[in-house]
């Protein structure tokens, strides 16, 4: 109980994967602009994140290690999350219309985003059992969200300040996300 509950603190606050790996900053930057579109990303990443791990972990385990076809990892778990992207955005497409469109082309790059392909070889790496990769994803997942809806809600109140010309647009998004990046920095000490 205590290695998922360390799990669940590490993954959410202390090794973020966006504010402490910069692992998925292209969606970071890009759908953070509105509460609404970086709660929909966030529940994509978090189901992306957890089904994929679901679906690696054992084929890596039970089919390229017996085999010896380790060095096929990154090709084979692109495919998994690119299946179960392709499922998220279909649902989407029928379900949620106008959140599909908020999230324009963000929504399939999940496929490429280096945060959910990070957790799936991570999860591996640490010699996390299936368990504690199935909730390392599902909190990284949760991180990730967090990170998102906070940083939405930093970007929406800053369109409504004086920014000098300068430092418009993405200057002044680097700035907030380097300071945002620096407070959960303070989570693990």
């Amino acid at each position: 109980m205590n290695s998922f509950f360390a799990i669940m603190i590490s993954a959410i606050l202390t090794d973020n994967f966006v504010l402490s790996k910069f692992m998925g900053i292209c969606p970071f930057i890009g759908v953070s602009k509105k509460l609404s579109s970086s709660i929909g990303m966030g529940a994509a990443v978090i189901f992306v994140m957890t089904c994929a791990t679901a679906f690696t972990y054992p084929a890596y385990k039970y089919m390229l290690e017996p085999l010896g076809l380790t060095y096929l990892r990154i090709i084979l778990f692109i495919l998994i999350i690119a299946l179960f992207v392709q499922l998220v955005e279909i649902v989407m497409k029928k379900v949620m219309p106008p959140l599909y469109s908020s999230l324009g082309v963000y929504l399939p790059l999940i496929t490429t985003n280096c945060a959910v392909l990070g957790v799936t070889m991570l999860n591996i790496d640490n010699g996390y059992t299936f368990w504690e990769s199935i909730a390392n994803a599902a909190f990284a997942g949760v991180g990730f969200t967090l990170v998102l809806v906070l940083f939405a809600g930093v970007r929406e109140k800053m369109e409504g300040c004086d920014i000098p010309a300068a430092l418009k647009g993405l200057p002044i998004t680097l700035v907030a996300a380097s300071i945002m990046a620096l407070s959960f920095m303070g989570f693990s000490f």
